[in-house]
């Protein structure tokens, strides 16, 4: 057991936190920079671990976001033109008070962004979203399925 915390670094994350900007780097221990490889800052690092599931039913394509501790108004849900959906919110940090002690810190602040290309048979005039105990569900309708008119055609002869 004692070689798992060397192994992965002290980090003090949970992998269940979407917003952790704690995030574990393979080449850390490599002689070239990691940032090189990657883009990733403390303030846009938070939407990597973003939880979402995506499901599609007969009538509609369903987006499910785990986010703990935030509110409505601080969660922004858009649609693009070319049929992006793009999920983005941030929590902000707490009020400090100078009389408090902090033994620990494990929750975590800042952005994230998620964004998902729709299919081409979406209703996307009609979409739905609402958030309750922390999921954020948002429904976008699919259209219907247009069946292809039969015309039966008389056999002469």
């Amino acid at each position: 057991m004692a070689m798992i915390p060397s192994f992965f670094g002290n980090r003090r994350s949970s992998i269940f936190d979407p917003f952790s900007f704690d995030v574990w780097d393979p080449f850390e221990s490599f002689p070239f920079s990691s940032s090189s490889l990657t883009t990733r800052t403390p303030e846009t690092s938070a939407f990597v671990n973003t939880r979402i599931d995506w499901k599609e039913t007969p009538e509609a394509h369903v987006f499910k976001a785990d986010l703990p501790g935030l509110k409505k108004e601080e969660v922004k849900v858009e649609i693009e033109d070319d049929r992006v959906l793009q999920i983005s919110g941030e929590r902000k940090i707490e009020k400090e008070d100078k009389n408090d002690t902090w033994h620990r810190v494990d929750r975590s602040n800042g952005k994230f962004s998620r964004r998902f290309r729709l299919p081409e048979n979406v209703k996307m005039d009609q979409v739905k979203a609402s958030m309750k105990n922390g999921v954020l569900t948002v429904t976008v309708p699919k259209e219907g399925v247009k069946k292809p008119d039969v015309k039966a055609i008389e056999i002469s002869g």
